[in-house]
């Protein structure tokens, strides 16, 4: 018999129905895109003003000035998904190729969630000045650029340098996206249970991209107590063989100065984040402080079961479809570069991902719940209010025009 996952949609709280390998691998069939045209060409009068002679006019109007490729072309409505394929979903370094068909997807996405043309792009190296040299050159095809699946440390360089280079907004969206969606849901829970996220003392397990983005979000966001661990526990100032990024994690997280690993870093935590891949002893979720609160994101297998953590925890989520709570980048992206289009910004500022995530929270405001923290990824209301509340926090960062 095939094997079996669980979709992706949302049933109003029932287990969404199984799926089958035969139905994904024909949903994936000649892939999940395709170019539409925006005008009919029916007649030689079409074809003469889509194509030749009529487009010269065009051309050489943009040659005139060069503003006037906004107007005229889709370059500044377009969003290119880019990825060297060396950290896709939990399958790891598998290759450009292979994570074709996950940016496929995140295409798909952005045009059906918030509305956006979407090609991906995978690029067939993993140097940093290649791929971003490959971007510089390809800039007048594009209006901005998603990353995704592109392993860590060299993800953060390759952003920076990136945001340094380009004239448009860049966000790598594993983990920027990420951050957001767990802001918001950490926002909603502390709604639910009365709370103050600023008193919280919350835990990160994996300091790769999505935990350094969480750490970021949450400290500009109030959170005063962020302690960080990787595969080798706490991360603190008195460890060596750090690299840069973590590095600065020991220098602005772990107030209280903690040393060891997970059962150190849990006793009293009010919050936990799991974005490690690792699962932990159930019996560590224990130690933490009573309406604990434990997101454990790593798919497809959480660090912990969602059933397990309920037993120590008043609101569990994780990053799938078939349990409550689902912290979903999809809830993030598609409006976050909507709305830095809509405003004409030249960059993602980090109050336009703050917006972002009291937006979604936000949308769920009236219907919080410990099993509905954030809306559900299929509500077509996120991305509107996402992209309302990025384009108005560009405008009040000075980044548009």
């Amino acid at each position: 018999m095939d094997n079996q996952v669980r979709s992706a949609g949302d049933t109003g709280g029932a287990h969404p129905a199984p799926v089958t390998d035969e139905e994904i691998f024909e949903r994936h069939e000649g892939g999940k895109l395709a170019v539409a045209a925006t005008r009919p060409i029916s007649d030689p009068r079409d074809l003469a003003i889509a194509y030749t002679p009529g487009v010269a006019k065009v051309s050489r109007a943009i040659a005139e000035d060069a503003a006037k490729a906004k107007r005229y072309t889709w370059a500044d409505r377009l969003v290119v998904v880019v990825s060297d394929g060396t950290a896709v979903l939990g399958l790891g370094d598998i290759g450009a190729s292979a994570s074709l068909p996950v940016m496929e997807g995140k295409s798909v996405l952005f045009k059906t969630f918030g509305g956006l043309d979407s090609i991906p792009l995978v690029l067939d190296t993993t140097d940093v000045d290649e791929i971003v040299e490959t971007l510089v050159r390809l800039r007048p095809s594009y209006g901005a650029v998603n990353l995704e699946d592109i392993s860590a440390p060299r993800c953060f360089e390759l952003e920076d340098k990136l945001k340094q280079a380009l004239d448009c907004p860049v966000m790598h969206d594993d983990q920027h996206g990420t951050a957001i969606v767990t802001l918001a849901a950490l926002r909603g829970a502390n709604l639910v249970l009365g709370r103050d996220i600023a008193a919280e003392r919350v835990v990160i397990s994996g300091a790769g991209a999505a935990g350094v983005a969480c750490a970021k979000i949450l400290q500009a966001a109030g959170v005063a107590d962020v302690t960080v661990l990787d595969s080798r526990g706490i991360i603190h100032g008195g460890r060596d063989g750090l690299n840069p990024v973590k590095t600065e994690l020991a220098r602005t997280t772990n107030a209280a100065g903690l040393t060891g690993g997970l059962a150190e870093a849990l006793d009293g935590a009010d919050v936990f984040v799991g974005l490690s891949g690792a699962t932990i002893d159930e019996t560590l979720l224990g130690r933490m402080a009573d309406d604990a609160i434990v997101f454990a994101l790593s798919n497809p297998d959480p660090e912990v079961h969602p059933e397990v953590a309920a037993r120590y925890a008043s609101i569990v989520a994780t990053g799938r479809s078939d349990f409550p709570n689902q912290i979903n980048n999809v809830l993030a992206f598609p409006g976050v570069f909507r709305g830095a289009l809509d405003a004409g910004a030249r960059a993602i500022t980090e109050n336009m991902k703050l917006a972002a995530a009291d937006a979604i929270v936000a949308v769920a405001q009236d219907d919080l719940g410990p099993d509905r923290i954030v809306p559900s990824a299929l509500d077509p209301r996120v991305a509107i209010e996402v992209a309302a509340a990025v384009s108005k926090a560009a405008e009040a960062d000075g980044v548009t025009g």
